[in-house]
């Protein structure tokens, strides 16, 4: 059966989505120790202010449309298992790693599940910038740059990960 317009459109925002997300991320990443915004954005805001502001703007639409994407077809089952208590193949994988066994890419194991925490990860990054954005000038705005710092921490350990499993599984493949 012939793919529908859609779907066609979709496979190529999808191939292509993960690109445009590494170095999105990378941008924001790298320079926001330049980024001097509090309570609200200035009127005279920098240019690292305003790339941050608006390029995070749309890095949120990226990490939802990401996790949209990532999960369709029933592959939310692939990174997410444990919502329907199927802990089976991440049991396996740390029962491999206490022999020294690399757990495999791919299935419902600790590499997918990590991956699934990741895209919560940058989920909760966007969401809470978008609602420090939202809420400039009110007294919930620091607190929201607050939960905003404290999630883009956790993506930031998080992508440390991703690159520490990412060079396993080049090895596992390099191997096999």
């Amino acid at each position: 059966m012939a793919k529908s317009k859609l779907q066609q459109l979709l496979d190529k925002y999808s191939a292509w989505q993960h690109i445009v997300i590494v170095f999105t991320v990378a941008y924001l990443v790298l320079t926001s120790g330049w980024v001097l915004i509090g309570r609200s954005l200035r009127a005279n805001a920098s240019l690292w202010d305003l790339s941050h502001v608006y390029l995070g703007l749309f890095a949120a639409f990226l990490a939802l449309s990401f996790l949209i994407t990532t999960c369709r077809k029933g592959k939310w089952r692939q990174y997410f298992p444990w919502l329907v208590g199927d802990f089976s193949q991440l049991v396996s994988d740390i029962k491999g790693l206490s022999k020294g066994k690399l757990p495999i890419a791919g299935g419902r194991g600790l590499f997918s599940i990590v991956e699934g925490l990741g895209l919560l990860i940058f989920l909760a990054v966007g969401m809470t910038g978008v609602l420090w954005f939202v809420t400039q000038g009110s007294v919930d705005a620091l607190l929201w740059r607050n939960y905003h710092i404290l999630c883009a921490k956790g993506f930031i350990g998080f992508i440390g990960v991703h690159i520490v499993f990412a060079c396993v599984h080049l090895l596992d493949f390099i191997r096999n």
